[in-house]
């Protein structure tokens, strides 16, 4: 597979979102989607309201999330739909819980582990999706980009459950027992379904580096970053785009990226990228191109 293109910005801000996205020349036909995380109550990394609201606007999208599957303020729709407007993203554009009226089965064609994978029904109502993530590290994934994201993501309280114990329990205690490099295999399973229903050429993604704790923003007390932000990566592939924002951890100067590397490491979360280019989601060789 030929290397594909990854772009990249030192530029965390508004202006610079907006310009690497434009470096794609991609253009979200139809109803947009903008995949985000809104964030755990309580943490405080998530991608900020005021750095995505320019692009948002830009594209006509609409912010998307599923409800959890663990207690919290983001497991129910109605905590969550609080979580949206406290954290600031019903301020800036339409807002939509994909999971909120159920959920909807999506074939897994010759999946590792996965026949089905289940997203929020609400899904069924877009054309086209930005993938937009908070690139930082996973208590259980190792790290969370673009892949996580569309998988993990995307998938309802069941399906999320169905994806962590590959497809064999929907009870939420077995999460924490099943084959670890399995449940890493299925996230790929799930993101195939995702790039199937929707169409490759109608999914674009872009990771941001900043805030680069250990912990997914989806832990009320994540640890304090212990590495400098990096910057913005963008990519029409999202196994790339993944690879070279891990890679990029590697080849910081900064010597606080030794805990990330350990929190990604001691979870083998390179093994979804793995996975995912084993299913030919994507190239996990690259050309990495800066818009400076």
């Amino acid at each position: 597979m030929e290397r594909a293109k990854v772009y990249f910005t030192k530029d965390i801000s508004p202006a610079g979102l907006k310009k690497i996205y434009d470096a794609l020349g991609v253009t979200l036909q139809g109803k947009v989607a903008v995949k985000i995380s809104t964030g755990e109550p309580g943490g405080h990394n998530f991608l900020s309201p005021d750095l995505i609201k320019d692009l948002v606007r830009q594209i006509n999208g609409t912010i998307v999330e599923c409800n959890t599957a663990y207690e919290g303020r983001r497991n129910t729709s109605a905590a969550h739909w609080k979580t949206f407007e406290e954290h600031g993203f019903t301020a800036i554009a339409p807002c939509d819980i994909l999971d909120e009226e159920g959920d909807m089965p999506v074939p897994v064609e010759h999946g590792l582990h996965l026949k089905e994978n289940f997203v929020g029904a609400h899904l069924a109502n877009y054309d086209s999706m930005l993938i937009l993530s908070h690139f930082k590290g996973h208590a259980m994934g190792g790290f969370g980009g673009a892949l996580k994201n569309m998988s993990i993501g995307l998938a309802s309280s069941k399906g999320k459950l169905w994806i962590h114990t590959s497809a064999s329990s929907l009870n939420f205690d077995d999460v924490f027992t099943a084959d670890h490099d399995s449940f890493l295999e299925s996230m790929a399973d799930a993101d195939q379904s995702v790039m199937d229903y929707l169409g490759r050429e109608n999914l674009v993604y872009i990771n941001v580096a900043n805030k680069l704790s250990v912990d997914c923003d989806c832990d009320a007390h994540p640890h304090d970053p212990e590495m400098a932000d990096i910057g913005i990566f963008a990519s029409v592939d999202p196994v790339a785009l993944d690879q070279a924002s891990v890679d990029a951890v590697y080849a910081s100067p900064d010597p606080g990226k030794a805990a990330l590397i350990e929190r990604m490491e001691s979870r083998n979360g390179i093994h979804t990228v793995e996975a995912a280019a084993a299913l030919n989601l994507g190239s996990r060789a690259y050309e990495l191109i800066s818009i400076e």
